[in-house]
Formats: structure tokens, C-alpha cells, sequence
């Protein structure tokens, strides 16, 4: 089973139900659009397109909505070019901090991402100087029935090739190597679970703890940059004790 400060750190980037209904629409819909260009309209065989699905149903976005971005994603926010850029650097007391961003314009995006770092105690860093402190790793979250068995549901994973597991009260987290997320994703669907999201996210090797003072100014940090919509995802080292 996985250890305390690994699962808090998921928890950030998958999911607490608030975060999910705060979920930026615009942030969802340039998500959606980079799905359908990627790997075209239809959910079935686009697994990144379902994930995407999943995330802004969760966000109470309207079926309606989602269909016509992606409808429009075919069409004419197919010339919008969204690129991937992720940004390094340094949050309060040295902690190591991934910014991933979806933009159309990285003159704008470093702009925002520099100006946050700096007024909350970081400094934004080179390619290369944190990076190598985290494993990319896929992470599925799968929605827990009354029925389940947690240690039936565990061997159906781990058999499929999952490296970790791990009932988070109404929700199970699945770790697995990026190359075998289809796979056990798939196992888990035969299964009868409901999936709700799913992809790849990175993950420190290590957790450090930071004194109260800079805890405060790390977490406002992150919340100002994952309150950019250029920003899709925000991995740290910090260990986020609840």
C-alpha cells in the first residue's frame, strides 16, 4: 500500500470534488480541443478524450457544452495551436515545483508563471533543475461501490499490471507504469468499475515538510498559478499534511 504523503500529492492533481467543480472552463475546454486534434472526435477510441470528458462532467459542465466543444474543436479552434510547455522552478524554502501549461502564447504564460513565483517567495528555474526529482507515472481513479470488495478490486488491478493501490474514502487511486494505464484501465472497466479520470501525472521521488510560515506562501503560490488558465497542472515535493 502507498504511503501517506504520496497519495495527498495525487489528490491534489486528481481531485477533491470542490476542485473539480471550481475546474476553470476554459482550461478544460483548450484540454478538449487539444484531445480531438491529437486523436480525433470520438470518445471511444480516444482514451485522452474520454479523460477529458470525465473531467468536465465532474465539473458540472453541461453534456450540451462538452459537445459543442468538441464539435468546435473539428472545426475552428482546430487553427488555434495549443502547445505543452511545462515550466520548473523553486517554491518557498527551495521546494520543487512542475508547472504544466497549455498556451498559444508562451510570452504570456512565462510572463504570469515568472511574476507568481517571484511575489510568493520562488523563482522560477531552468529545464532540467527539478524535473529529474519526479517519475511520470499514470494515475486512474476509479468510484467506489457499496458492493466492492477493496481487496478484490486490488488483485483485479494489480493483475492487470498496476504498481500501487489504494482506497482513498469513496474513491480508489491506481498506480501504474504510463505504458500500462490503457491496460489496467480497461481491466478495470471489464471489471464493472467506473472510471473517472485517468492519465498521466508526475509524482515526487521525495517529500519535504515546510515550516508553517512557508506553507502558507507555498500554498498561495500554487493556488495562483493553478488559477491561471494557461496552467493545467501543478506537481510539487511538499508534503500536504490535511
Amino acid at each position: 500500500m502507498s504511503g501517506h504523503s504520496k497519495w495527498n500529492n495525487i489528490k491534489r492533481t486528481k481531485g477533491k470534488a470542490d476542485a473539480l467543480k471550481a475546474a476553470s472552463f476554459t482550461k478544460i475546454g483548450r484540454e478538449l480541443a487539444v484531445a480531438v486534434k491529437v486523436g480525433g472526435a470520438d470518445p471511444s477510441s480516444n482514451s485522452r478524450l474520454r479523460d477529458v470528458i470525465a473531467k468536465a462532467k465532474a465539473a458540472n459542465i453541461p453534456n450540451d457544452n462538452i459537445q459543442r466543444s468538441i464539435k468546435k474543436a473539428s472545426g475552428e479552434l482546430g487553427a488555434i495551436n495549443y502547445e505543452t510547455v511545462v515550466y520548473e522552478g523553486y517554491g518557498p524554502a527551495g521546494s520543487a515545483v512542475l508547472v504544466e501549461t497549455l498556451t498559444d502564447n508562451r510570452n504570456r504564460t512565462v510572463s504570469d508563471v515568472r511574476h507568481l513565483f517571484d511575489k510568493y517567495g520562488g523563482s522560477l528555474g531552468t529545464t532540467g533543475c527539478v524535473s529529474f526529482m519526479f517519475d511520470t507515472k499514470g494515475v486512474l481513479i476509479a468510484e467506489k461501490r457499496k458492493s466492492d470488495d477493496d481487496d478484490g478490486v486490488m488483485m483485479l488491478a494489480i493483475d492487470a499490471g498496476a504498481e500501487d493501490f489504494s482506497p482513498e474514502g469513496d474513491v480508489y487511486e491506481i498506480l501504474t507504469a504510463p505504458s500500462d494505464l490503457e491496460k489496467v484501465r480497461e481491466a478495470l472497466a471489464a471489471g464493472g468499475m467506473n472510471i473517472l479520470s485517468g492519465g498521466a501525472e508526475r509524482i515526487a521521488q521525495n517529500f519535504i515538510d515546510l515550516s508553517p510560515e512557508d506553507a502558507a506562501r507555498y500554498e498561495t503560490l500554487i493556488e495562483k498559478l493553478e488559477e491561471l488558465d494557461d496552467v493545467q497542472n501543478v506537481y510539487s515535493n511538499v508534503n500536504e499534511n490535511e
